[in-house]
């Protein structure tokens, strides 16, 4: 029998390198790079052969190989990813901005999920789903306790079926159910409103495919209400990123023609590039109509605020970057995220996918924007009591295997130590107290927000007097 099970290990070893020498041809094609090494590629399918005979149970072939291609993905940074079946799905819903489920925006709030806005005529909003509902239960599954994104889960579904919402509203004092059919559901990246005459807050919360539509829309609605537009508020706090193309439009919407918004740098030739605020540089589809020529000429010159914060990654931060280094906007609020790094992804078959990094992101003016991220020209808290909690909050260089920014030694950053020390010994003081909550974005209590308005009607601003410049950990390597 042990005979038997060798052999039949050691046919799995050739069929593994059979396969890796297929790869390794594809890639010496692919890259004119040099062949990967035999004797470590002969360790891997010794050890392939040595699970499937020895280990103490059958373990099935394709989970090995999707472990083993997942493993070496993830040992290169926080961002390059093995994308299988699900995960691939997942991913192109996330950047597409489609999904099938309900229809809502949610937080969590004392264990149960918060209501934030049912999205325009989705079906939760035709059902009458209210913002601040509370939902305790999703069809026979208490809420309490659940992660976020397990409820989100449980939410979404294939079109045409149903799941019960079991909601708790607060001003009602009332609990009862509401059954809703799922079905396909496009979400709004962009919000926007007058805060008062003269003054527009636009958010992006996101940057996928319709972003850019999007945007164009909400701002010819703002100028259709206000015409003589006096300041404008961009808010791209908690802006975990997206879309390069649509980062590069949403900065060419503001800045003159032609400037460089980003380059980039990496080991491949098309890593190596520079991105401008022209057509060609953010069309999705080359000769298609420029949907920015629908804005009004006055968004070039019209007074701005970039609003930021530790959440702000990515594509937020180009964008950011862009408009601080070409002095188009004033940034305010806290230093971003520090997510410089490009990735791409690439199709490894009909479902499955490969996001691997492949550059870093520079501003226009040169500077990295890997670990370090986009310091603010004015430094505001999250309110008028400070920013009690940011110093927990992860940021890229938090991240293990983060990237450098490749411009220089990373220095130890003292200062945000401390604060993190102090952070948790509150934590720990305060005992089972509830957390504070910022107030939600673009509400009347929005502390940054206020300020951001302060600055364009050229009033006091309450500057920070706690948060300074972050420079990048020190990383052994």
């Amino acid at each position: 029998m042990g005979h038997k099970l060798r052999i039949a290990g050691w046919i799995s070893v050739g069929v593994v390198a059979g396969a890796l020498t297929t790869v390794s041809l594809q890639t010496m094609a692919r890259g004119a790079m040099s062949p990967l090494p035999l004797e470590e590629l002969q360790q891997l399918a010794a050890v392939y052969g040595m699970i499937k005979t020895d280990y103490v149970e059958p373990v099935d072939d394709k989970k090995l190989i999707t472990d083993a291609i997942s493993g070496m993905v993830s040992s290169l940074d926080p961002h390059s990813q093995y994308f299988d079946k699900k995960s691939f799905k997942e991913f192109r819903e996330g950047t597409s901005g489609r999904f099938v489920g309900v229809g809502i925006e949610i937080s969590q709030e004392d264990g149960l999920i918060k209501v934030v806005s049912p999205i325009e005529g989705s079906p939760a909003f035709r059902a009458g789903i209210k913002s601040n509902d509370l939902i305790t239960k999703i069809d026979d599954t208490a809420v309490k306790g659940l992660a976020m994104n397990d409820a989100v889960k449980r939410m979404r579904g294939e079109p045409g079926t149903q799941v019960t919402l079991t909601l708790f509203r607060k001003d009602e004092s009332r609990t009862f159910p509401v059954t809703i059919t799922r079905e396909e559901i496009r979400t709004q990246s962009v919000r926007g409103k007058i805060v008062e005459p003269g003054y527009a807050w636009l958010r992006l919360s996101q940057f996928q495919e319709r972003t850019v539509d999007d945007f164009v829309a909400k701002v010819d609605e703002l100028y259709k209400q206000n015409p003589d537009i006096k300041g404008l508020v961009l808010d791209l706090r908690n802006d975990p990123g997206g879309l390069l193309d649509a980062a590069v439009a949403v900065s060419a919407a503001f800045l003159p023609a032609g400037v460089t918004v980003v380059t980039t740098d990496g080991q491949l030739a098309e890593s190596k590039a520079t991105y401008k605020a022209e057509p060609a540089d953010y069309l999705r589809r080359p000769g298609s109509a420029d949907p920015l020529r629908r804005l009004p000429a006055a968004l070039k010159t019209v007074p701005m605020v970039v609003l930021v914060n530790e959440g702000s990654a990515s594509a937020s931060e180009i964008v950011a970057g862009a408009l601080k280094d070409h002095k188009r906007a004033t940034i305010m609020g806290s230093q971003t995220f520090g997510k410089g790094s490009v990735q791409t992804v690439r199709p490894l078959g009909p479902d499955t996918g490969l996001k691997i990094t492949t550059a870093r992101y520079y501003t226009p003016s040169g500077k990295s924007i890997q670990a370090t991220g986009i310091v603010p020209d004015v430094m505001v808290d999250e309110t008028q009591d400070g920013n009690l909690f940011a110093a927990l909050r992860t940021r890229e260089a938090d991240l293990e295997k983060h990237l450098n920014s490749g411009q220089g030694e990373e220095k130890k950053d003292e200062v945000r130590e401390r604060a993190r020390q102090e952070a948790i010994k509150k934590l720990e003081a305060d005992g089972n107290k509830p957390t504070p909550r910022a107030p939600e974005f673009g509400s009347d209590k929005d502390f940054q927000l206020a300020q951001a308005i302060n600055r364009l009607k050229g009033q006091p601003v309450l500057v920070s007097k706690t948060q300074v410049e972050r420079s990048e950990e020190k990383k052994e390597n």
